[in-house]
């Protein structure tokens, strides 16, 4: 099956299909899905957003903030269950890679994927700070 990346304003996709790919991951059960609003502008202020179509389908998407310099800050990786493990997370991580080759990519890990970030090339980071509002 072919699949097809690009990268997309974030304000231009359909909400119910991104939300769709979210419940669809499982990422849909530590983000405000409920909230419509919250979700529609998490979606439209990321700055990079590359999304994986096949046929048509929202297959996975990536939204980030970066500075195309230094940092590139992947806020979410989601790829809809029926198309998980069949390399469309690492695709996506890859082309925005390419989006600003120059910058390091820093992501929070959902608790059941902190042993696959290593696997495809991550290095723990042992001085994260988090401060929720």
């Amino acid at each position: 099956m072919d699949w097809k990346i690009d990268r997309v304003r974030g304000d231009e996709l359909d909400l119910d299909e991104v939300l769709a790919v979210y419940h669809s991951s499982g990422l849909g059960e530590r983000r405000p899905v409920a909230d419509r609003e919250r979700m529609a502008a998490m979606v439209a202020n990321a700055n990079l957003v590359l999304v994986c179509r096949i046929d048509g389908e929202l297959a996975g998407i990536a939204r980030a903030v970066s500075d195309f310099s230094y940092v590139t800050y992947l806020s979410d990786i989601a790829v809809a269950g029926p198309h998980q493990r069949r390399g469309i997370g690492i695709a996506l991580i890859d082309a925005l890679a390419q989006e600003a080759p120059q910058a390091k990519i820093v992501l929070l890990s959902a608790p059941g994927a902190r042993e696959y970030y290593p696997h495809i090339g991550f290095s723990r980071h042992e001085s994260a700070w988090l401060r929720s509002p």
